[in-house]
């Protein structure tokens, strides 16, 4: 049975989760259907995916944000407090820009919102790792993926059919405000950080209990530790395959919905609302699941499903477009991907010490995003050489190639790393 420690840890983390990403997922998603709309090609649309580019690299600065903070407020809690009220200001900013007019001014605008959104998350997730207890972490990542899936779906799906009535300005002004609202629960909570250093071998069961951190040996010493960990390069190597696999589908099928004639309003509720929820229910079940079976299991067989759930990509491409069909590949590789999520990043937090948590678990994350990022940004010349079923095909022998890799993984571990708490 869950705490109510528990529980409020899991609602403190999930009112941020939520928040963090809703802005930039409403510009991200919503330019690519405006642009294709005017008839801008596959190579094009694609290139918008490095729009996200800070995401992928926010490990850089990882260490400074584990390293330094203003300890009156909280170590994480003032960068969290920080970067969501810039993301705020920048939203509306956006508001007051054209798309037509003030294209170039809106992408460095969507791009600072990248950047501050990425600097959040690192904190946000450094937090998260000093206050989930090993054995919490399956539920707290479940956590993670239905907070994320559920501020995709206000703003990549809700929103996105709310732009048809209230316009540019009024949407942005809104999630700006929603931005400003989430902060409530993170002003009433209050880390207790001692200064600079305390005993990594002590997990707070508390909600105010929050440990800091030491200081890291060295900016770079930091990344390379961590990557001597055994296995870490094969795990890393999966993360690529398996992040490359689901991006490159994914960023090819939103343009194919619109190639086949669905408007802006269905792709939102299709992809934003019906899709997204179906990953947020996958997560929820992946932490369950999670819980009662181990990471090996779990991971093996998530991946299972997964990979087969990634041929449907393939129906549409062949014609198959009735509802139905549509309806199947908005929700299989999504429930399968929240599955997924929830447990790569148990996993991710595993890997992560208490001494530099931020800067751990954010470099296995860009890790992630960068392969999402390079395989979306190619995936539009892979689709016009090869077309929609080429495209979709590749993805599908990435994603067969990752269950293997994971079984190898897993296989290759000591007993007691393979069955117990890390990768």
């Amino acid at each position: 049975m869950i705490s109510i420690r528990s529980l409020k840890k899991f609602g403190l983390l999930g009112s941020l989760y939520v928040s963090q990403f809703m802005p930039f997922w409403f510009l991200y998603q919503a330019l690519p259907l405006f642009m294709r709309q005017k008839g801008v090609s596959l190579e094009t649309i694609g290139l918008l995916q490095l729009l996200a580019l800070p995401i992928s690299l926010n490990f850089l600065w990882s260490p400074l944000i584990d390293r330094y903070g203003f300890t009156r407020w909280g170590h994480y809690r003032f960068w969290i407090i920080c970067f969501q009220l810039l993301i705020a200001a920048m939203t509306a900013i956006c508001a007051l820009l054209s798309v037509e007019n003030n294209f170039t001014i809106l992408l460095i605008c969507i791009t600072l919102i990248s950047l501050f959104s990425a600097s959040q998350d690192i904190a946000t997730d450094a937090l998260a790792i000093g206050l989930l207890k090993p054995n919490e972490r399956g539920l707290g990542n479940a956590v993670q993926i239905v907070g994320n899936s559920l501020g995709s779906v206000v703003s990549g799906g809700g929103m996105l059919i709310l732009f048809n009535y209230w316009g540019w300005a009024a949407s942005l002004q809104t999630l700006a405000l929603i931005m400003v609202l989430a902060l409530v629960p993170i002003f009433l909570y209050r880390e207790n950080v001692q200064k600079k250093q305390i005993s990594i071998n002590r997990q707070s069961d508390d909600l105010t209990d929050q440990s800091t951190v030491k200081l890291p040996v060295s900016y770079f010493q930091t990344f390379i530790n961590f990557c001597r960990h055994p296995g870490m390069m094969n795990w890393l190597l999966i993360l690529v395959l398996y992040s490359s696999s689901s991006h490159m589908a994914a960023t090819m099928y939103r343009p194919l919905l619109v190639d086949i004639g669905l408007s802006l309003s269905d792709i939102g509720w299709l992809q934003g609302v019906v899709g997204t929820s179906a990953a947020a229910i996958g997560g929820i079940v992946g932490g369950l699941l999670i819980s009662a079976w181990g990471r090996k299991r779990s991971l093996f067989l998530f991946s299972l499903l997964w990979a087969t759930t990634m041929l449907t990509y393939l129906f549409p491409a062949f014609g198959f477009t009735s509802l139905p069909v549509i309806y199947l590949v908005a929700i299989s590789p999504l429930f399968s991907i929240g599955i997924m999520s929830t447990a790569t990043s148990t996993l991710m937090m595993d890997n992560s010490s208490l001494e530099t948590p931020g800067t751990d678990y954010t470099l296995q994350s860009s890790v992630s995003i960068f392969a999402s990022l390079g395989a979306g940004a190619i995936s539009g010349v892979i689709a016009k050489a090869v077309a929609y079923r080429g495209i979709f095909s590749i993805s599908l022998a990435i994603a067969l190639i990752s269950v293997l890799m994971i079984f190898q993984h897993f296989k290759g571990l000591p007993k007691n790393r393979s069955q117990g708490e890390h990768t």
